[in-house]
């Protein structure tokens, strides 16, 4: 048997299972969003599900909230988790641990995450509001202040997600010849000098891999903010991912299967060029 024949067996069940799951409904996607259709049956009418989510009067809001949230949430995980990460592979004695518990809550289910939080964060009987009358400062309503329920959704967000940053950034500085680090020593250098002219620009890989993937979420991010205020209060924290459900869920299968072609072209014509242009930046070791 062909040798090369023989390895594509291997990958076919992956493959299989990636046409069926992922393949198969994004391509029915992009014919259901031009019908209106049920389980049984459908009829095509043209761009009139189209018309009618972006008639929706939440949308600008939804669009606005969706690109806040995505740059608030990714800038964080790209920052924090390269200082994490750089902190994590110093000569800590209890790194493992700490490593652990960073990434810990990325394997919490996102609805889980939402619905302790929203209890966490109760203007009256939460144990964040709790914790602030003790050292005698007011209460906040986290969730019901259309000023802070999108901000304070994004926290959660970085708090869940930014353990995966993390340890992308640590496999980027674990790969970093020793050598750098051992020449900036022989020169005077400190540990200041070694994290921003070394960690800095050698990691970058890494630090590509994490804006893409943590934007791609924060753009399509709908767990959280569904579970913690259902896009509220009022509009306050809606996106076009919740604006999507809610169309769903209220029957019009047509008009949220446009909605999630609009929110997948909005997320390519984001991504491709950002990552067309990233990688042109990276630095090769």
């Amino acid at each position: 048997m062909n040798k090369k024949f023989y390895s594509y067996l291997f990958l076919a069940p992956a493959g299989i299972i990636f046409v069926i799951i992922f393949l198969v409904p994004m391509l029915s996607s992009f014919f259901f969003c031009f019908t209106r259709w049920t389980l049984t049956e459908w009829q095509f009418i043209g761009f009139e599900n189209f018309k009618t989510f972006l008639m929706e009067p939440s949308l600008s809001i939804g669009f606005k909230n969706t690109f806040i949230y995505a740059f608030v949430t990714s800038g964080s995980k790209v920052v924090i988790g390269l200082l994490l990460a750089n902190f994590l592979c110093s000569k800590l004695k209890t790194k493992n641990f700490v490593r652990t518990i960073v990434y810990f809550p990325n394997l919490i289910s996102g609805l889980a995450v939402g619905i302790t939080f929203l209890s966490l964060m109760h203007p009256t009987r939460g144990l964040i509001n709790q914790a602030l009358n003790a050292l005698h400062l007011p209460s906040v309503d986290w969730l019901g202040n259309p000023s802070l329920a999108l901000l304070s959704v994004a926290f959660v967000d970085v708090w869940k997600g930014v353990g995966v940053a993390t340890v992308i950034y640590i496999s980027g500085i674990m790969a970093i010849p020793q050598e750098y680090n051992e020449a900036l020593m022989a020169d005077g250098g400190n540990a200041w000098d070694k994290f921003w002219n070394i960690t800095v620009p050698l990691s970058c890989s890494s630090r590509n891999t994490v804006i893409l993937l943590s934007l791609i979420g924060g753009l399509k991010s709908f767990e959280l903010v569904w579970a913690m205020t259902k896009g509220g209060p009022g509009f306050a924290s809606d996106q076009l991912a919740s604006i999507i459900y809610k169309q769903y869920s209220a029957g019009f299968y047509g008009i949220s299967t446009a909605g999630n072609v609009i929110l997948f072209l909005l997320i390519s014509i984001v991504i491709v060029p950002l990552y067309i242009n990233l990688t042109k930046k990276e630095v090769e070791l």
